[in-house]
């Protein structure tokens, strides 16, 4: 499991280790794997330009102190300082002993168009509210350039407790953090700022409290939340999801949320709609009624909305339902907020950005920039379990666990990001649920699934959601393995 903790989490477990530690130790720590990570990533260290931008806090020592390790080894190295009467004055020192150099930042284009590798440590994991001017010109600078890009602790311009990105930012090819991830690595925009990203050990872990603010789920987790039949399973132990999709407009919805149930191991599944035809042409094993959710028969859970037009009445059918239920779609239009946040069985939301903003009755733009707190947002309005769909897909709230961890899911790929893909998803979540599982825990499994089928899917070729529900398997299987 990858867990981020907070910024304030962060310090206060820093505050306690290092008064068991002599002074300087943790810096000294953080500098050593940053310098070890900028060698990998160099190669021949002996001769190579680096520049480092500094700025006035703990990342600028550690920026200051790895170039100096870098420049004991040869590196012609210079460091671009943006607060000189504020810079870590050990730092600077060592930097100065091992022969590097500094210069000011209107002086730094020179050096950073030589430059093999840019370490930026501008600003620390404290850092609101974008970059300062001087700072923002040094971003521009780094862009144009052809260096490879380390972050420390992560990208300046990026914030670390909520993944914001407000104005410009350094682009990193490598972000190397300390002790343990913040969110900002795991979340979009930020996610994308900080390129690849090595967590560095600096003996922090035993000082972390146990419940992280995110956790990402990895394929072992996920291998362990997967329904597996038993010897005497059928298909009713196996879970029945009942599926209120689809419509005369709409047919295709109701094909694809099936067939993400049925790939997703339900048992069985009962669909309640105008598409029954187009259902049974294709998955004829599918248990079709014409008399609406409440008469359609015993199931498990429910998914409701995917492809469903105007029709609210099934979708307050549902939600009557006293079974585990997942809104998506259409479904979450027509839902009413009181009888979400009325029921007492778990419900799943399934919103992508556009939705989630219609929702909130923010801008899509609002939402897409600040996720985590759109996500928290939803959850705390109906009182339920959100998946927000997109780059990095989320999930919070559960009920009954007012402090449990949002998840993140990262196992996505862009060609996701096509017609009917949220579909397949639903179904795969509401077989999930049927199973047994929590919301929260179909939630994360089905994002991690389908993302993982999504890339095996497509293997950099475009794909249609059908191929994603039929790479469902393959991606169950690979979790296993």
């Amino acid at each position: 499991m990858r867990t981020a903790y907070s910024v304030d989490t962060v310090r206060t477990a820093e505050r306690a280790l290092m008064e068991r530690l002599p002074d300087g130790t943790l810096m000294q720590r953080a500098a050593a794997g940053l310098a070890t990570a900028c060698a990998q990533l160099l190669g021949r260290v002996y001769g190579a330009r680096v520049v480092l931008l500094v700025g006035s806090g703990d990342n600028g020592g550690d920026a200051l102190y790895a170039g100096a390790r870098l420049a004991a080894r040869g590196a012609g190295v210079t460091a671009v300082l943006l607060s000189p009467e504020r810079v870590h004055p050990g730092g600077l020192a060592a930097l100065r002993r091992a022969g590097g150099t500094t210069a000011a930042p209107e002086d730094a284009g020179p050096p950073l168009r030589r430059a093999r590798l840019v370490v930026d440590g501008i600003v620390g994991i404290g850092g609101r509210g974008g970059l300062r001017p001087k700072a923002a010109r040094l971003a521009e600078l780094v862009a144009e350039g052809d260096a490879a890009v380390v972050a420390v602790d992560l990208p300046s311009g990026v914030e670390a407790d909520t993944g914001e990105v407000r104005g410009p930012a350094i682009r990193a090819d490598l972000t190397v953090t300390f002790g343990t991830h913040k969110p900002a690595h795991l979340i979009d925009p930020a996610r994308e700022y900080a390129g690849s990203v090595r967590l560095v050990d600096i003996g922090l872990g035993p000082e972390l409290p146990r419940t992280p603010v995110l956790e990402s789920p990895q394929h072992a987790e996920i291998a362990a939340l997967l329904p597996v039949p038993g010897a005497e399973s059928d298909k009713y132990r196996r879970g029945v999801v009942g599926i209120a999709a689809g419509s005369a407009r709409y047919p295709g919805a109701a094909v694809l949320a099936v067939a993400g149930a049925l790939r997703g191991g339900a048992g069985a599944v009962r669909y309640v709609g105008a598409a029954g035809e187009a259902v049974l042409a294709r998955f004829p094993e599918t248990l079709v009624s014409d008399r609406g959710p409440a008469k359609a028969g015993r199931v498990q859970a429910w998914v409701v909305g995917p492809g469903a037009g105007e029709d609210a009445g099934p979708v307050a059918e549902v939600l009557a339902a006293e079974v585990p239920v997942l809104l998506d779609a259409d479904g979450l239009r027509l839902a009413e907020r009181g009888a979400v946040r009325a029921r007492t069985a778990p419900t799943l939301l399934t919103p992508h950005a556009g939705e989630a903003a219609a929702l909130l009755g923010v801008s899509r733009e609002e939402v897409e920039g600040a996720r985590l707190t759109a996500v928290r947002e939803l959850a705390a309005r109906y009182r339920a379990t959100v998946l927000l769909k997109g780059s990095t897909t989320l999930v919070a709230g559960e009920p009954g666990e007012p402090e449990a961890p949002v998840r993140v899911n990262a196992t996505g790929t862009p060609w996701l990001a096509t017609a009917g893909s949220g579909d397949v998803l639903s179904g795969l979540a509401g077989s999930l649920l049927a199973a047994g599982l929590s919301a929260r825990d179909a939630g994360s499994t089905a994002a991690h699934l389908h993302g993982l089928a999504g890339r095996l899917a497509a293997r950099g070729a475009p794909v249609g959601a059908h191929d994603v529900a039929e790479a469902i398997p393959r991606a169950w299987r690979s979790v296993g393995e």
